[in-house]
């Protein structure tokens, strides 16, 4: 693995489970036998870094999505939200600490600061409603959801619901594994709640 590379990956997991001000760069460049110098020439800053770091986690969350949806044929919009529930499950258990980065109360602190920072959350919060906001469009269309249901509005209210079962997951707080049932039928529920 390039250094570069071994920073990248080091450093999310110490983001994601120390936090941005409980890592150092001298941490980073001890775990990764990276010298400081050379972590400051690829990323300027330990800001720069993690900065990388979201602009990252939102290619591969967005390629993860686009290689799942790729060729796939789904029986309905209302079947699209739910393998998109599904899919979104399984990509934070694959991508654990990126996400457990982005439930970090720091990177909100830096947000309300830094503009970039704003910027990169946002695309990547932005991009996660996008594909349930596929599928609510989708089973407006062909009468799997309800057309009252507004999608974008609907599409957040999903991604809260499963984001907060990767919150339970990650802080070991609940076996949200235990409540994907429930939380399907929650979804159908929603979204078909005015057909009559």
């Amino acid at each position: 693995m390039k250094k570069k590379e071994a920073i990248l990956k080091i450093a999310t997991v110490l983001f994601a489970n120390k936090g941005f001000a409980g890592t150092s760069v001298q941490e980073i460049s001890r775990l990764t036998g990276a010298a400081e110098g050379t972590i400051f020439y690829h990323f300027k800053s330990k800001e720069g870094l993690l900065l990388t770091i979201l602009e990252r986690t939102r290619e591969t969350i967005v390629n993860q999505f686009e290689d799942f949806y790729r060729d796939r044929g789904f029986e309905s919009g209302m079947a699209m939200v739910e393998e998109t529930v599904s899919f979104f499950l399984y990509l934070a258990g694959l991508m654990e600490d990126h996400f457990l980065l982005l439930h970090r109360h720091d990177l909100y602190k830096f947000a309300e600061t830094n503009l970039e920072f704003r910027e990169h959350l946002e695309a990547i919060y932005n991009c996660l409603v996008d594909f349930f906001e596929r599928g609510v469009a989708e089973g407006r269309r062909d009468g799997s959801i309800s057309t009252e249901v507004h999608p974008r509005k609907s599409a957040l209210i999903i991604y809260t619901m499963v984001d907060g079962l990767v919150r339970f997951k990650n802080y070991n707080l609940y076996d949200a594994g235990a409540l994907f049932n429930e939380l399907l039928q929650s979804c159908r529920r929603m979204l078909q709640a005015n057909v009559r």
